[in-house]
């Protein structure tokens, strides 16, 4: 199956890496922030009220094994460190997976999609913070492919937990007010959502999202059973204002390090589009409710799964 490969990831988050953590810190976290609507909050207050919601709703405590499926720069494993738990975590950006492991942290270059058993063990719990949006590419989608992709996943997750372990998933999906795919073009008016929508997928080639919570939930079944869900669309768009005004700040470090992308900017008209076009695609988006966003909570169900495992047990 045709998924975001690690060049693309590559293409995403390492193109950004030093200038992410010069503007937001070294362990901060790349996803969208839970301010519950109180905007008064700070970033790093609203991240740590999003990890403290996690931790309640998974178990994130003293001697628990958490698995982090895309990582990234590490925040919610650093956060699971100092509650002593026993954190790993998988990530496909070498950027990422490097600046983690200077910090102290168990992470490993690896596809979220194929973490095994045999290789990881099991865990208590398992998060996922903006890795899921990755996991299907337009051509998946296309080829009529995109559940099959879910459903792999989620079969392949549910082997890592014992039943009745839960699994935190947080995700872009497309909104209420998404148009046909086929309107998405580059050559659409600038400020139509066509446009918007085209200059997202360039900031994320060959990433195809979900259509809404439903399409993921009902990939889940049967392994996992959803127990909790909220939209963070309106906390997603404060996130960004203030990721950009970080990232905006002045600085000459940051100057000279975007002034060394100008090879990619030369060459990649998709990089021109993705990251210095001036809009925000992603805030437009959830503005205009193109794109909603969703905190989930699953917990693992018995199945098929526990009798395959049992059987390889009973013969090894």
């Amino acid at each position: 199956m045709r998924v975001a490969d690690r060049a693309e990831i590559e293409f995403t988050y390492t193109s950004i890496d030093r200038i992410f953590r010069l503007s937001l810190g070294e362990l901060a976290d790349f996803s969208g922030a839970k301010y519950d609507g109180d905007f008064s909050l700070t970033l790093e207050q609203a991240q740590r009220r999003k990890h403290d919601y996690i931790a309640e709703q998974i178990g994130i405590g003293e001697g628990r094994r958490l698995l982090d499926l895309g990582c990234g720069w590490g925040g919610l494993l650093n956060y699971a460190r100092e509650r002593g738990s026993n954190g790993v975590g998988v990530a496909l950006s070498q950027a990422q997976v490097a600046s983690c492991r200077r910090h102290g942290l168990d992470v490993h270059l690896c596809d979220a999609r194929t973490v095994t058993r045999e290789r990881f063990g099991q865990f208590d719990a398992l998060a996922s913070l903006g890795a899921f949006e990755h996991f299907c590419s337009p051509k998946d989608y296309r080829a009529g492919r995109q559940e099959a992709v879910y459903r792999q996943f989620f079969a392949n997750t549910a082997s890592l937990l014992p039943v009745g372990g839960r699994f935190y998933l947080q995700t872009m999906v497309f909104g209420p007010k998404m148009i046909p795919i086929e309107e998405v073009s580059e050559h659409a008016p600038r400020d139509s959502d066509a446009f918007i929508l085209f200059l997202l997928g360039c900031q994320f080639p060959a990433s195809f999202l979900p259509f809404g919570r439903e399409q993921v939930a009902r990939c889940a079944e049967p392994h996992f059973r959803l127990i909790a869900s909220s939209s963070g669309r309106l906390d997603y768009i404060e996130t960004i204002t203030q990721w950009s005004r970080r990232i905006g700040a002045p600085s000459l470090r940051k100057r000279l390090l975007k002034l060394s992308l100008l090879p990619l900017w030369l060459r990649s008209p998709t990089f021109r589009y993705g990251f210095t076009s001036g809009v925000s695609a992603n805030k437009v988006c959830f503005e205009r409710e193109l794109l909603d966003h969703f905190r989930l909570v699953f917990e693992r169900q018995p199945g098929d799964i526990d009798e395959a495992q049992a059987r390889l047990e009973s013969a090894g």
